[in-house]
């Protein structure tokens, strides 16, 4: 987990508000395996699971979970892309 004062680059948003398990986690699989190396994604999603799935998923799949918080009921995740062809 980076600090909550470093500023990220966002190369990609995803809006994943209203949708339920598993499709924030698909979205962000698919949107991942598209980007560069490196390439940080920010994940906004509803669902109340929705940051415990993605911290799984990405430890699953090689990438960096690399900070979440929820503001006003929308998870903001950021999810730096691993190496892996995942």
């Amino acid at each position: 987990m980076m600090d909550p004062d470093t500023p990220l680059n966002i190369d990609l948003e995803l809006d994943c508000s209203g949708l339920k398990c598993p499709l924030p986690v698909l979205k962000a699989a698919k949107a991942l395996r598209t980007a560069p190396v490196g390439a940080v994604v920010r994940v906004l999603a509803t669902d109340p699971l929705a940051e415990l799935d993605l911290r799984h998923f990405c430890s699953e799949a090689g990438h960096d979970f690399l900070s979440a918080q929820t503001v006003d009921g929308t998870l903001h995740a950021h999810i730096r892309r691993g190496d892996r062809d995942s």
